[in-house]
């Protein structure tokens, strides 16, 4: 087969470039990358010998070589892995087949500092090597196979693909160094930076025609050692190979179980979001290992979906070495360690929220939204993860947890009251909560999609109901506002003409409302829009209809309230019971419906009226 050219994907191409830009703060870090890469196959190939022991033969002892030659002045990374095949050069090396792609570009800023934490989550290390080479050669022949492959690129924008011979299975990468790398043609300089950042790698790594001398790395794998033997650095360094992150870990869990069922996990929460955190399929990204025996990366029962975040891995005892993707899935044994896994995780967040809270206040920061995801989704563990959830109120900036909010309850009070929406500080000003911050009652603001769901998935805490303060429902009578008691001040008395008003106003608004009605939640704002009694939460309603989860005949009219304190209220009272102010008044009824919609964050219905009848209105306060 005669040399095939070929384009870089648009992506890779952009990631190439900020490559070339030295993105990673030590330009070293290519050759972890590498050898992790080269880790990996050997992982994959010894996971494929256990049901195709032929893959092995002939070469059965794993290694990785590094090599050097001052004269061409090249540096390679030698492996016996798996290797790879023409397809996989082309699909591996030409283009990101991964979800998320798209969306992980569009977040690359430009700003090295943002960037280079993003590119190393998305794990692209290979193309690290073009910060130290002019061009790279990888020679590849995928075990079980005869044919080698070549390819090359100097990083530009394209790669080529040829045909050529190799002894054996495996992968040779090459990078003809530039002139500003020959620092990594000194073995002395390569064995640091080995010991440095590989140490924990499982796999031997010897300097090329060495095979018979001391490995650079400790060659055993780094969890099956005790804690006391292993120092924070090393933890680190293993925690960047699992998760190609740059930065260090917020959290680290290394547990051994011992018992009926055995296992070691080292697991890590990251310090921020990874990229794919709202990736669609939810995967947790452990790997799985059986007796120091790499199974899979994909195992997706070994965490529930809303502890995708936790990196690392988990090596069991008990599970078969040849477990198939099927098995796992109706493994027991596998149950019992996901679940020992999740109480681990959670019983140590929990320690972390009570020793070191503003510590723990990043963490939430992160995750908290998905965390919450559990509060819907995990019922036998939502006791753990109330009592993780922090939440912004009406009281601060300082999220508070469940416990000390219903310790600070008002006298009268009897709910948990919180309001949900897509912007903090909408939601913070929203006039449904006048009534409530004249009382001192202090709400939940929910922010986060999920909390739509959670709330009436959870329905109360320590006996105490959540409520939504945007249902019509809601009363505060028994609640005294600040300076008051409850029955120290008699109400107000209707103005004239509110009745008529009223009435007005459900005949101007027909079946746009299901209700109008006085509110005794108002003290500003004239009116708001809250949901019927025994109706879904508006905004609940109006997430599942932009979803297309709700059809336009099952969402209901909202209730219109006034406040009949407001100055124009009153004065469209005395409109309504006087003559000829109907039709002032209906035109009013629209508006009002409209400016509530609007600050409900809806669109309004007609543009055109809106605008047609507040001019109108513009002009009459002008004349």
């Amino acid at each position: 087969m005669s040399k095939e050219s070929f384009v870089f994907q648009a992506e890779v191409s952009k990631l190439l470039d900020i490559v070339a830009r030295s993105l990673y703060s030590h330009k070293e870090v290519f050759l972890r990358e590498l050898v992790s890469n080269a880790s990996d196959a050997c992982d994959r190939l010894r996971y494929e010998g256990l049901t195709t022991p032929a893959l092995m033969e002939g070469d059965a002892a794993l290694r990785i070589a590094i090599g050097v030659d001052d004269k061409k002045g090249t540096l390679t990374v030698t492996d016996n892995g798996i290797g790879m095949n023409r397809d996989d050069l082309v699909g591996m090396l030409g283009t990101i087949a991964r979800s998320g792609t798209q969306a992980f570009v569009e977040r690359l800023s430009g700003d090295a500092a943002k960037d280079v934490a993003m590119i190393g989550q998305f794990g692209v290390g290979f193309y690290s090597s073009f910060m130290v080479a002019d061009s790279v050669e990888v020679v590849t022949r995928k075990a079980g196979e005869a044919q080698a492959w070549r390819w090359v690129s100097d990083g530009h924008g394209s790669f080529t693909v040829e045909e050529t011979q190799r002894a054996g299975r495996g992968t040779t990468v090459t990078l003809h160094l530039n002139a500003d790398s020959r620092e990594f043609l000194d073995k002395g300089r390569l064995e640091g930076v080995i010991k440095r950042y590989s140490d924990h790698i499982a796999i031997p790594i010897m300097f090329d025609g060495d095979k018979d001398a001391k490995p650079l790395n400790q060659a055993s794998a780094l969890w099956t050692r005790s804690r006391a033997e292993i120092a924070e650095d090393q933890y680190h360094e293993f925690y960047r190979h699992v998760s190609h992150d740059l930065d260090s870990p917020w959290m680290t869990l290394h547990n051994r179980v011992e018992g009926v069922l055995s296992y070691t996990s080292l697991l890590f929460i990251p310090k921020s979001r990874p990229f794919d955190l709202f990736d669609p399929e939810r995967k947790p990204r452990l790997k799985l290992y059986v007796r120091r025996v790499f199974i899979t990366d994909d195992c997706g029962e070994l965490l529930p979906g809303y502890l995708r975040f936790v990196r690392g891995i988990v090596d069991s005892e008990d599970l078969s070495l040849n477990v198939s993707r099927e098995m796992l899935q109706r493994d027991p044994k596998l149950a019992k360690i996901r679940s020992g896994l999740v109480k681990r995780i959670l019983g140590d967040l929990a320690k972390k929220a009570e020793n070191a809270p503003d510590d723990y206040r990043v963490f939430w920061d992160a995750f908290g939204a998905v965390l919450k995801e559990g509060l819907y989704e995990d019922f036998e563990n939502r006791e753990s993860l109330l009592g993780l959830a922090r939440f912004r109120t009406t009281a601060g900036d300082e999220p508070v947890g469940l416990a000390m909010y219903v310790e600070r309850m008002k006298p009268g009070q009897e709910a948990i009251y919180y309001i949900t929406g897509e912007d903090a500080a909408a939601v913070a000003n929203s006039p449904q909560l006048e009534g409530f911050k004249a009382r001192g009652v202090e709400v939940l603001l929910l922010t986060d999609p999920v909390d739509e769901f959670w709330v009436p998935a959870v329905a109360a805490f320590k006996g105490k109901d959540f409520r939504s303060v945007t249902r019509a429902d809601t009363d505060l009578g028994a609640i005294a506002k600040d300076g008051d008691k409850a029955s120290d001040k008699p109400e107000e008395p209707a103005p004239a003409g509110i009745d008529a008003l009223i009435a007005a106003f459900k005949l101007a608004l027909g079946k746009a409302v299901s209700d109008v009605r006085l509110s005794k939640r108002l003290t500003e704002s004239p009116v708001c829009l809250v949901a019927k009694e025994g109706g879904m939460d508006m905004r609940l309603e109006r997430l599942l209809k932009r979803h297309q989860q709700l059809g336009d005949d099952l969402v209901s009219a909202p209730v219109l309230e006034v406040n009949p304190d407001h100055a124009l209220i009153r004065r469209l009272a005395g409109m309504a019971e006087g003559k000829g102010g109907g039709d002032a008044v209906a035109e009013a009824a629209h508006l009002l419906l409209d400016q509530a919609r609007i600050l409900e964050g809806e669109a309004v219905p007609d543009p055109v009226a809106f605008g047609r009848r507040l001019t109108a209105w513009l002009e009459k306060g002008l004349i």
